[in-house]
């Protein structure tokens, strides 16, 4: 099965940062041990605005990893896979 992945983008004001960094952290470390990877990226020119991506090796390892987690995925149907281009 090809790689799955989901994006969350979100928009966090100056004054909610620190709180949003720690949860970040609890997110990576949740999806590191459902067998995941986590990364985040902030937009260049938009301080505050960031999109998350949350990606697996198959999509039963993304879609388990997302029923347990803590915080709601709201756009956790929307599963992108990855797709061969040889």
């Amino acid at each position: 099965m090809a790689r799955s992945l989901v994006m969350k983008r979100t928009i966090v004001p100056f004054p909610d940062r620190a709180r949003y960094m720690e949860k970040l952290r609890k997110r990576k470390a949740y999806y590191t041990s459902a067998g995941c990877n986590f990364w985040v990226f902030e937009e260049a020119a938009l301080n505050g605005a960031f999109i998350e991506f949350t990606e697996a090796p198959d999509r039963d390892t993304l879609q388990s990893a997302l029923a347990g987690a803590t915080e709601l995925v709201l756009d956790a149907n929307r599963i992108y896979q990855e797709i061969s281009l040889s």
